[in-house]
């Protein structure tokens, strides 16, 4: 497995335009939080009585992905996690439709990524590897 620098550098080198960059500080958290609500919308899991959600079941492999990382890396990404599963409940709890907000979130942030890697010349770094998609928000969130 690669470590933290390997895959900040790989990822740093197709986000080198002023404007791609600009518009994945934007777009990147909101994808994951609009994935962190996808995944929310999944009908839960009955098992002996017990309700869990998917969210809690797709974010174990997640976590232990970016634990590997590093320390810090895992805290920041735990951190932002759960503040997402908040905002997502939340929006719950107001009988927003969160399955709607986050498709138009995420075909909208996509779609602003698309155009960021057109302006910037280069295809996005989840084309080599899908990996990258964990490591976007690390990178917005460590980039100075």
């Amino acid at each position: 497995m690669k470590d933290l620098t390997q895959w900040l550098a790989e990822y740093g080198e197709s986000h080198q335009n002023p404007l791609n960059q600009t518009i994945h500080k934007v777009a990147v958290p909101g994808i994951f939080l609009s994935v962190v609500g996808l995944i929310w919308s999944i009908p839960a899991l009955q098992l002996y009585g017990f309700t869990l959600n998917w969210v809690w079941v797709t974010a174990i492999p997640v976590m232990v992905f970016y634990y590997r990382l590093s320390l810090s890396v895992f805290l920041m990404m735990l951190g932002f996690t759960l503040a997402c599963i908040s905002l997502i409940w939340s929006l719950e709890q107001l009988q927003v439709s969160v399955l709607l907000v986050c498709l138009l979130l995420f075909s909208v942030l996509w779609l602003l990524q698309f155009i960021g890697h057109k302006i910037e010349g280069r295809k996005p770094s989840f084309f080599a590897d899908v990996q990258f998609l964990l490591i976007g928000p690390v990178w917005v969130f460590r980039k100075r």
